[in-house]
């Protein structure tokens, strides 16, 4: 791919920090309001007012005509590696069953685990493959994929497999999870002691630094159980993130943050002292505003947490029967609406603290010179609509690492000289 630029743009740049922002920093989204961006290859080489300076101008460029260019979206939390459908589930949800009873008969996640299991690695590679496709099309450029359907060695090293695979066939960045902790397989008795002493050590050994990640709630990995799995993917040289408070407060949070773990996510039903005791912490929480829309349940207290100082990431939370959202704009609009953030705090959540909390911030979330060139370009003239407009429309052009992933008009693709 040869040099390229994109001009006359109104840049959000999310530059300026080298970690997670916190408190009033969300709020600054580094805006160039008329501005060029010069890609050559993968990688931004030049962002700055104006027009093009240089050897630039005579690149072949795209004139954005004042619309918003803004880095892609990172997707820091998704379960997008399924099999199957839950829309039985879904009919008694809307029959007035809670999910807890869902899960308890055999439904929810064990349902997609018998899915999974008789799938092929290939046959989920390809499903996550076109979800990918959907999310890049939406303006994700960088999404974290778990396993964690599996709920045996050689399955979740399967759905690891899966992952990798369809990585490396997209355009979009994917950072494989290891959830061996995600429920329990009510056919295996030793089940726990089994996932720790046998499943960890045989992911840390294929998947070495591959992030351990488990999900803390009554009926599921119960606080001991989920302390002691998290220690053993520690000794097993994993970094740790944890599913905390979707349902129950267990007291997980203390020691998630005793612990080192990167990120605590969901956060819905977090009591205040957790909440606060987190954000003077430097494990992120990472705010899933999808499930407690599909469940009808509370949302995270994601401006409190940020008030005290928290540093916030937004993702979609994709999977095939809590929060079947794909859109990272759509996760912005209810962090919005019923989050209580700001369109900035939004926006910077979803992007470069999200880059944050998958450590990919060298490489993206930002619009800065030796980024990769992951960039989205929206068909808006102020960023807050972005924020505002419910299910609008996806973004005009996405570049992932330089290469075109979606683009609504020829014109702009062959301005960029990528037909």
């Amino acid at each position: 791919m040869s040099r390229r630029t994109i001009r006359s743009a109104r840049l959000i740049t999310m530059d300026g920090h080298a970690e997670a922002c916190r408190g009033r920093d969300l709020d600054d989204l580094r805006v160039i309001e008329r501005g060029w961006i010069g890609i050559d290859g993968a990688r931004i080489a030049a962002v700055g007012p104006g027009d093009p300076a240089g050897d630039w101008r005579s690149a072949p460029s795209l004139d954005a005509r004042g619309r918003i260019a803004m880095p892609g979206f990172v997707d820091c939390h998704t379960h997008a590696c399924w099999a199957g459908e839950r829309y039985g589930e879904w009919g008694m949800k809307l029959a007035g069953r809670p999910y807890s009873d869902i899960l308890a008969s055999g439904g929810g996640i064990l349902s997609t685990v018998r899915a999974v299991r008789a799938s092929s690695r290939e046959s989920l590679a390809q499903g996550l493959a076109q979800r990918l496709r959907e999310m890049l099309a939406l303006g994700t450029t960088t999404a974290e994929v778990k396993s964690g359907y599996g709920l045996s060695t050689h399955h979740e090293l399967a759905m690891l497999g899966a992952i990798a695979d369809a990585g490396a066939h997209s355009a979009m960045r994917v950072m494989p999870t290891f959830l061996g902790a995600h429920a329990i397989d009510p056919d295996e008795p030793e089940f726990i002691s089994r996932t720790i002493r046998e499943t960890i050590p045989a992911v840390a050994a294929q998947w070495p630094g591959v992030c351990a990640d488990l999900y803390c709630e009554r009926g599921a990995w119960e606080l001991e159980d989920s302390l002691a799995y998290a220690r053993a993917a520690r000794s097993a040289g994993m970094p740790l993130r944890m599913h905390v408070d979707q349902f129950t407060d267990l007291g997980m949070v203390p020691h998630a943050i005793a612990l080192g773990a990167r990120t605590c996510d969901h956060l819905e039903v977090t009591g205040d002292d957790h909440l606060e005791a987190l954000a003077r912490s430097r494990t992120m929480g990472v705010a899933l505003p999808g499930s407690p829309f599909c469940l009808d349940g509370p949302f995270m207290r994601a401006r409190q947490f940020v008030d005290a100082g928290g540093a916030l990431a937004i993702a979609t939370n994709r999977n095939p029967g809590s929060s079947p959202v794909a859109s990272m704009a759509f996760a912005v609009v209810l962090a919005v609406r019923r989050m209580g953030l700001t369109p900035a705090q939004a926006l910077r959540a979803a992007t470069w603290n999200a880059a944050c909390a998958l450590r990919v911030q060298d490489r993206c979330g930002a619009l800065r010179p030796g980024m990769d060139a992951d960039i989205a370009l929206w068909p808006y003239r102020d960023e807050r609509a972005v924020a505002f407009e419910v299910s609008g429309p996806p973004p005009d052009l996405v570049l992932a690492r330089g290469a075109l992933a979606a683009c609504a008009s020829a014109t702009d693709a062959m301005a960029l000289d990528l037909r």
